[in-house]
């Protein structure tokens, strides 16, 4: 399965409703399985962005397909990063030439 990082930062309507983020989360983690999207972790953070997730799909369509699902929902803007572990950058690695 290939992984994921979404970012994503609270819109107007989603801090206004702060208190409910983390039945949200869960919420989100219910239809993320049901995409076929896994999601292991997800963290309130403080910095730039307002919460981190880290994600595993088969697919792009399935994890874009999810971040579409969320922004229509409009709690939070997502931008979602492929992430490779460190035997998959090798692999990448050997293809550069």
């Amino acid at each position: 399965m290939a992984a994921y990082v979404m970012l994503a930062n609270f819109t107007e309507q989603g801090i206004r409703d702060v208190k409910d983020t983390v039945k949200r989360a869960e919420a989100f983690k219910e239809t993320a399985k049901a995409a076929g999207v896994t999601i292991n972790d997800v963290y309130w953070t403080l910095g730039e962005y307002d919460i981190v997730v880290t994600a595993e799909a088969h697919n792009e369509m399935a994890v874009t397909a999810l971040g579409l699902t969320l922004a229509k929902a409009g709690n939070v803007r997502t931008q979602t990063l492929r992430a490779f572990p460190a035997k998959e950058m090798s692999e990448i690695l050997g293809k550069v030439k």
